[in-house]
């Protein structure tokens, strides 16, 4: 069986603890191929390299970024009726999306398991199988052109302002995330600087499956792939329900009253109150500069699992379903 393993070198842990590279090359000896990257280019050259020849099964390691990238990068050089199965390794600062679907620990461990597992089913042993699950096809009109990515967790409003103060707080985890979380709730209450920051309405037009909604601004828009966003946040509770359908939560309340609404989130349930989105959907389109207020061509903040972007449109639908080794119960 043909392993192929691409790490991304620059992600939080490969960054923090350099003979990590050397245990994931170990893990890999006589029956993987390792691939370090540091840059797209390079992991378009490994993803070109490794569709040219084939291969078995290709883990990706790194962060939530790394992850996105890597299947946007598949899905280029293999076409995405063609993708191979995969595996996601942790190697960033949270992995939210390999934490979703069960892959948790240190990567050259699981890595180690991984090669074993998968020799001993080549000698008839049992070993996990893969689960298919959904991606998110993302198209950003920006001013430069075209763009579009696969991944899994997309979000603006709160979401985009929320990993501002996280990136410029050093974006440290979940601890540091769960911190700022926990002082916008408090200062929705009475309105403090940090809580209007995070949660203030931003300017923006939705149009859902060909529909426009009627709010020109708004505080929260997230879809996703997966059900917990990160510290038990489960804005999108109906996540991965189906395959063609990812789900959508958006909401245009002021922080007054979004914020005290976080119990709700946290219990995966609806956030509710007027104009309130929470559906799955097929397709959806965020516009920035469609805005009365908005100078024309203007552009706005969005996140891609974890990456901050910017684009003046940005359409969301189901991106190509792909198969991923589960973790051995």
């Amino acid at each position: 069986m043909r392993i192929d393993v691409i790490v991304n070198t620059t992600a939080r842990r490969y960054r923090a603890s350099p003979s990590l590279i050397d245990r994931m090359a170990a893990a890999c000896a006589g029956a993987a191929e390792l691939h370090p990257t540091s840059s797209v280019a390079e992991l378009d050259a490994a993803c070109g390299r490794i569709a040219e020849r084939g291969t078995d099964l290709v883990a990706l390691s790194g962060g939530d970024g790394s992850f996105m990238a890597g299947v946007t990068s598949l899905s280029r050089a293999f076409g995405e009726g063609a993708l191979p199965p995969l595996v996601l390794l942790p190697g960033g600062t949270v992995a939210t999306v390999a934490r979703n679907w069960g892959m948790t620990g240190d990567p050259a461990v699981l890595l180690a398991r991984l090669v074993r597992d998968l020799r001993a089913r080549e000698r008839g042993a049992g070993v996990p199988g893969t689960v298919r699950r959904p991606t998110l096809r993302v198209r950003a009109t920006t001013r430069g052109g075209v763009e579009e990515r696969i991944g899994f967790i997309f979000g603006t409003g709160l979401v985009a302002s929320f990993f501002d103060v996280y990136y410029e707080r050093g974006g440290d985890g979940y601890g540091a995330a769960a911190r700022i979380v926990a002082r916008v709730f408090l200062e929705s209450f009475y309105g403090g600087a940090c809580a209007r920051r995070v949660l203030d309405p931003l300017p923006c037009t939705i149009e859902v499956e060909g529909r426009p909604l009627a709010p020109r601004a708004w505080s929260l828009v997230c879809a996703s792939v997966v059900r917990d966003l990160g510290i038990h946040m489960r804005v999108t509770y109906r996540a991965g329900e189906d395959l063609d359908r990812p789900h959508l939560v958006a909401s245009a309340l002021p922080p007054r009253e979004l914020g005290p609404r976080a119990p709700l989130v946290l219990a995966g349930r609806r956030i509710g109150g007027r104009d309130h989105v929470d559906d799955l959907v097929r397709e959806f389109t965020v516009r920035f500069g469609a805005t009365p207020s908005a100078a024309p061509g203007s552009d706005g903040p969005y996140i891609l699992d974890g990456d901050p972007l910017r684009a003046c449109e940005v359409r969301v639908s189901a991106g190509p379903p792909i198969d991923v080794l589960s973790p051995r119960r």
